[in-house]
């Protein structure tokens, strides 16, 4: 019988579980490698099996390892819950928006004019693959992306809540061919490269969902170029390597380019709120509120799949099965 197990002993096994690499698992949890690998250590002399095991190319987990993950996410989340019940209403909310023009913005905005006495406080993090990693190491609270580019072990710890099927988009010089059309056909795009974020760990989710577009269709993207941070620094980088940008039609602005929506079919990029799986504060009911409030307001259909478009079928169950419902109020 194991008591009073230590819980971060408990949060540096699920990090370590999930990155399968400790120093990886260290950073996210902003200890040193050693002091993570002595919690694991005890952790295993108190539970008395061993968890991992270690090689010098790769770490794995035990089955008895795997046997105590669910039961260590379920006692994290557990704890995630306790606090927030005592404290959520007297601390901000971390919000991860991406950009200040995106779908997660728009959804913030409309839940500080709703909810004013809440504090929400912005971040901009350029992926939900690397905002999901905040999220569960506790430095970040909500995020906005595509949950079926996570890896199943992320998402089980998340929870999450469909959106927008955003239009995707191409961003292309304004001497550009295609520039002058209202809208390009796909068809259109074969033989040329975009850049899809290839190289940028954090945006994995975006370039994964590109690879599954342009499968078949002769279009290629760009080499992989390291993570890219900040709109001022995008836009430099973007005009001195002469891309043209898969994107969505939510896109900062780029002086000498134009951003043109897809068809032929219609791609769609799926966008959902994502949360620490426990998590109780009055701004995520805010925010959730607020997505279906302006997913259905002046005729938007944010949740409507136009007919004949393109979306992974991956996509669409998960869409599917994380239609909202009413929140659960934290007050």
């Amino acid at each position: 019988m194991y008591r009073d197990l230590d819980p971060r002993l408990l949060r540096g096994f699920v990090a370590a579980a999930e990155e399968l690499h400790f120093t990886r698992a260290a950073a996210r949890l902003f200890v040193a490698q050693q002091a993570l690998s002595r919690d694991i250590r005890r952790l295993e002399r108190e539970v008395g099996v061993e968890l991992f095991i270690r090689s010098t190319r790769r770490v794995t987990l035990t089955a008895d390892g795997e046997r105590l993950l669910p039961y260590a996410r379920r006692v994290l989340a557990a704890h995630s819950e306790l606090a927030a019940a005592f404290a959520a209403g007297g601390r901000p909310l971390l919000v991860d928006v991406s950009a200040p023009v995106s779908t997660g913005h728009q959804v913030l905005e409309e839940a500080r004019r709703a909810a004013p006495e809440v504090e929400f406080v912005a971040r901009y993090v350029s992926g939900l693959t690397g905002a999901a990693a905040d999220i569960l190491a506790g430095r970040l609270d909500v995020s906005f992306g595509r949950v079926a580019g996570l890896a199943p072990a992320v998402l089980s710890g998340l929870g999450h809540q469909p959106v927008r099927y955003e239009r995707m988009a191409v961003l292309l010089p304004e001497d550009h061919r295609l520039a002058a059309l209202d809208a390009v056909p796909l068809a259109a795009l074969a033989g040329l490269t975009l850049y899809v974020a290839a190289g940028n760990p954090a945006t994995a989710e975006w370039t994964d969902l590109a690879l599954r577009l342009f499968e078949g269709r002769d279009i290629t993207p760009a080499a992989p170029f390291p993570e890219i941070a900040g709109p001022d620094e995008f836009v430099r980088v973007v005009r001195k390597r002469g891309w043209s940008v898969l994107a969505s039609t939510e896109f900062l602005a780029v002086g000498g380019m134009v951003v043109r929506p897809l068809t032929d079919p219609v791609p769609l990029s799926p966008v959902s709120l994502v949360w620490r799986r426990g998590l109780r504060h009055p701004g995520l009911d805010a925010l959730r509120e607020a997505a279906v409030r302006l997913g259905e307001a002046d005729g938007r259909r944010w949740l409507t799949v136009p007919p004949g478009s393109w979306l992974p079928d991956a996509d669409r169950e998960l869409m599917r099965r994380g239609r909202p419902t009413a929140p659960e109020s934290s007050c």
